[in-house]
Order: C-alpha cells, then sequence, then structure tokens
C-alpha cells in the first residue's frame, strides 16, 4: 500500500488568503512552508488504481504534483476517479465539482454526508450536466464487510456528530465525521486516517495501537490556540479537535510502538507550519512527526 499525501492543511490553506498571521506571513515569505489542504491517495498493488481521501478545493494542483496520478502517455483522460469522503466539511468535498472532467465519480461516505451534499449542496444536480456521479455507502467499522475500492479494504470509524456549518440542524448522527480505516489485503498492512478528531474513544485507540501508519488531526497544538490568536471564541475542543498537547491532547494519548504516527490538517495558526519551532523536537521525543505536502508513505 502506498500513501501519498497530496496536503496538510486546515481549512484555507497556508497562507489563508484573508490572513497575515506569523504562520501565513511566515509561508509567504518562505514558499516551502506552503501547504495545501489535507487530503490523501491511496494505491494497493496495481499502481493505476488509487482512490483520494477527500476531495479538496487544491485537488486539481494535487493531483498534478504527483506524477504517478497524472494520465498515462495513451490515456487521455482519467476515465474514473474514486473518492472517499471523512465528513462533508467544505474543505473535504469542494473539489469534487473540480474533478467534472473526469468520465465518472464515484464517492464512498456515510448516510449523513451523503444527504448533506445532496439534498444542502445538490452535487449530483450540478455535476450530472458534466459527469456521472455515483454514491456509495460506506461501511462503517465492524457492521459489515468493508468496501473494496481499488484493491484496498475500506470502513469508516465514526468519531463525532460534529456537523458542517450549512447542514448545523441536521439531526445527530454518529457518523457525520469519521476516520478511514484502510486494510491492503494482498500485505496485511493498515492505515488510519483521522483529520478531525473532536473526542478520544477505545474504538479509536484499538485503531490506532493496530494501524502501521496513522495521519491523525493536528489542527491546533494547545487547547487555548483558537481563542489566543484571536481566531475564534472557542477552544480547540470546542471546535471540534483535540489539541496536540496538553492533559487531554492527543500527544500523551499516543504510543508509536513502531507504527508512522504524523500530524495533519495543521491550522495556519499552529506554531508546527513553522519547520524551526520547538514543538517539533519534543514531538520527535516522543516518536511522532507532522506530515508534509508530497510525503509518499510505502507500507
Amino acid at each position: 500500500m502506498l500513501l501519498r499525501i497530496l496536503g496538510t492543511a486546515a481549512g484555507g490553506g497556508l497562507p489563508q488568503w484573508n490572513c497575515a498571521c506569523p504562520g501565513c506571513a511566515g509561508a509567504r515569505r518562505h514558499p516551502s512552508r506552503r501547504r495545501l489542504h489535507d487530503g490523501l491517495a491511496f494505491h494497493g498493488a496495481d499502481p493505476g488504481a488509487w482512490f483520494l481521501a477527500n476531495a479538496t478545493p487544491d485537488v486539481a494542483e494535487q493531483l498534478e504534483s504527483h506524477p504517478g496520478l497524472r494520465p498515462g502517455n495513451a490515456q487521455e483522460r482519467t476515465p474514473v476517479v474514486r473518492v472517499v469522503l471523512t465528513d462533508a466539511e467544505l474543505d473535504h468535498t469542494l473539489g469534487l465539482p473540480r474533478l467534472r472532467e473526469a468520465a465518472r465519480i464515484d464517492v464512498w461516505c456515510t448516510e449523513p454526508v451523503h444527504k448533506a451534499l445532496t439534498a444542502r449542496l445538490p452535487l449530483t444536480d450540478i455535476l450530472s450536466p458534466y459527469t456521472t456521479l455515483t454514491w456509495h455507502d460506506l461501511p462503517l467499522d465492524g457492521s459489515g464487510p468493508p468496501a473494496e475500492i481499488a484493491g484496498l479494504e475500506v470502513s469508516a470509524l465514526p468519531l463525532s456528530d460534529k456537523r458542517p456549518r450549512y447542514a448545523a440542524d441536521e439531526p445527530a448522527h454518529p457518523a457525520w465525521s469519521t476516520a478511514l480505516k484502510v486494510r491492503d489485503p494482498a500485505t496485511g498492512t493498515r492505515a488510519l486516517y483521522a483529520p478531525a478528531l473532536a473526542s478520544w474513544s477505545d474504538p479509536l485507540g484499538d485503531a490506532i495501537s493496530g494501524a502501521d501508519c496513522v495521519l491523525l488531526d493536528g489542527t491546533f497544538l494547545d487547547e487555548d490556540e483558537p481563542h489566543r490568536t484571536g481566531m475564534s471564541r472557542r477552544t480547540a475542543t470546542e471546535m471540534g479537535h483535540l489539541p496536540i498537547q496538553g492533559p487531554e491532547g492527543t500527544a500523551a494519548r499516543l504510543q508509536p510502538d513502531g507504527a508512522r504516527i504524523h500530524y495533519t490538517h495543521l491550522n495556519n495558526t499552529n506554531p508546527l507550519v513553522d519547520p524551526c519551532d520547538p514543538a517539533h523536537e519534543r514531538l520527535a521525543g516522543l516518536g511522532l512527526r507532522v506530515a508534509e505536502d508530497r510525503m509518499v508513505v510505502s507500507l
């Protein structure tokens, strides 16, 4: 199994167009610090068969950044694009209209996410004049066999009922926000992708313990970061993201035990967007790293 890390930034990217915080200013001065919206591409044994974990507003640039995701010389178009969604947030779904040049787009998602994207954001109606958009149920972990997508087994681990703002009045459901569990049946290797994590749970801890590679929510470094930087009156947890540091933070709960654990989905206010920030060294001492755009992980 191969993981191509397409982007590692939270909503707005880095730099964010309307922001002059230290993180955004630093990314403008140092282009190497720029980060695209958080997303992944997964390959199985067949390098020509892959799927996207989320479709971000940067999806076209992200696909172009990896030669393995471009059409072959004898192939004028990519006939099918497969997308698996962790949630219905705009920064994870706005790339779907950008993929309209594909002959077909297959999307796997949970029930509440499907409802939001077809009723609140009528994507089927919008895209039907351009391409064939086909929706598939994304199985919840433990509820039945996983979906077989591009030679890999994929299921959703429910994390929270955090809804996107445009669907805030929709009914609660535990699978509004999920982690993706991906297994390569050919090798038995496992990956876990959880870009939004509102609370810790025993099933999540078990999934992390059983994974060979984990891409985990690193939106905020500490609980008070949103309030301290002036971006929100809420704390990190109140915004639906467990912080990295602190007594309730994820770093204190993680035990790598040989697994590769990388933080992703970094907000522009997060000091970790500066590669010289001392928090990198503290995390490295715990066996934890920050994911970088265009990284490739082979399992």
